[in-house]
């Protein structure tokens, strides 16, 4: 049973990741995603954490919140850049 309070920091935990503050920050920043590519699908999971992040989306799981979150914060470019086209 995992027992971890949904966080960001814990998220990436949950995907092997490095969970400090920087280390976040530089892979949301170096890993923006286009538009059309969902979090899940993204080239540079492994299977595992794919399947991990797609589960907790479909299940509307405790996990929920955060992976949205990281889904906007990957996402965050390509929502400015249609914004600027508007």
């Amino acid at each position: 049973m995992d027992t971890a309070t949904p966080r960001m920091s814990n998220l990436f935990l949950q995907l092997g990741l490095d969970e400090s503050d920087q280390a976040i920050a530089d892979f949301i920043k170096s890993h923006q995603l286009d538009s059309d590519v969902a979090l899940a699908e993204a080239p540079f999971w492994n299977d595992s954490q794919r399947q991990f992040l797609a589960e907790q989306i479909k299940a509307d799981a405790l996990w929920t919140t955060v992976v949205d979150q990281l889904n906007e914060a990957l996402h965050e470019d390509a929502m400015k850049l249609h914004t600027q086209s508007r």
